[in-house]
């Protein structure tokens, strides 16, 4: 009966690449809203720093991490932030464009499964606070998270971490600014002594904020935390 349903829904909606529009019914990528083409020539990372995705010319740890320590111990970074991610993350920002989370998110669970990655315990989104999640009436970094937990068959928490005051888009600051700006933002509950966490966001620039948030962790004695991203800006 699913299939059947499935096939009358293809039939009448069928779906098509987010990036170029072109039909992707019946094509090798599955049940991905993303057409063969436009697949291959995403901007995957490639070589970068295993500690902070820091794209480099051989894979190893940066100059940065080798000098100070970030508190996260890995990131997983899918691709640069360079086109078309960065207008697919946009509109899922901006213009509740939510079926580029499911499919953004897919990827990351998919390759995440080819690596061999080694999976947390949890899987916990960087909250907003609460009211820009009240304008905007969801989280961008949920929305990514849901199909890499389901994917990869790992809890997802939204309640053990919030955000505490709301903070300035840290785009929108210089480098120097961005760590002021997010300090003491987040609070961390529940039962994470002893456990493994991944931070699940869209898009990681200085690194700030995932840090704040890992150290928060850390400091409630979560034994590993890595950091999953969509997206890496080089």
């Amino acid at each position: 009966m699913n299939k059947c349903l499935k096939s009358i829904q293809e039939y009448l909606l069928p779906r098509v690449c987010v990036t170029c529009g072109q039909g992707v019914a019946g094509c090798s990528t599955g049940e991905l809203d993303l057409c063969l083409g436009c697949l291959t020539a995403m901007p995957y990372l490639g070589n970068a720093c295993r500690q902070c995705a820091l794209p480099l010319v051989e894979p190893g740890v940066c100059g940065g991490c080798l000098k100070t320590p970030p508190p996260f111990e890995q990131t997983f970074s899918l691709f640069r932030y360079a086109h078309p991610i960065d207008y697919l993350i946009q509109q899922l920002k901006f213009n509740r464009r939510l079926v580029n989370a499911r499919l953004l998110g897919a990827l990351m669970a998919e390759l995440l499964q080819q690596k061999g990655q080694r999976l947390p315990d949890i899987i916990v989104p960087v909250p907003l606070h609460r009211r820009r999640l009240q304008s905007r009436s969801y989280n961008q970094a949920v929305e990514l998270a849901r199909p890499v937990s389901q994917q990869l068959r790992v809890a997802m928490d939204v309640s053990c971490c919030r955000r505490l005051r709301e903070t300035a888009v840290q785009s929108d600051l210089p480098a120097k600014a961005r760590r002021a700006n997010i300090k003491g933002a987040f609070d961390v509950s529940g039962a994470l002594n002893g456990k493994h966490v991944a931070i699940i966001d869209d898009v990681m620039t200085t690194g700030n904020t995932v840090a704040e948030l890992a150290q928060l962790m850390r400091d409630k004695g979560v034994r590993i935390v890595d950091v999953w991203v969509c997206a890496r800006v080089p």
